[in-house]
């Protein structure tokens, strides 16, 4: 589930849509650094999702967070190049502009 919404571009069509290899080239300036860290957010178990409220903050931190990586590393012990957040349902880019500035300082 973690991959479907990076996917999605490869599985629907339309005119926006592209695939991994250009991800990869727009996200990565430098070719040899290569590895793509997927964090999901938010989790939670399917009954106890109707009574949450989550906010785009909740979900920005959730993503960032070591427990929620795809893979058994700490994300706070290395830099970022470069980040893809891909949020879907009722989220105003307002919100989104806002959560990614208080992130980047």
């Amino acid at each position: 589930k973690a991959m479907a919404g990076t996917t999605s571009c490869l599985r629907f069509p339309g005119q926006l849509n592209s695939d991994l290899r250009k991800l990869g080239v727009n996200l990565i300036p430098f070719p040899r650094l290569h590895f793509f860290l997927i964090g999901a957010a938010p989790l939670t178990a399917p009954d106890a999702a109707k009574y949450r409220k989550v906010t785009t903050k909740d979900l920005t931190e959730q993503v960032f967070n070591a427990g929620n990586m795809m893979a058994a590393c700490d994300p706070r012990a290395g830099k970022y190049l470069t980040a893809s957040v891909i949020f879907r349902g009722d989220v105003t880019s307002k919100d989104v502009d806002e959560q990614m500035l208080i992130t980047q300082n």
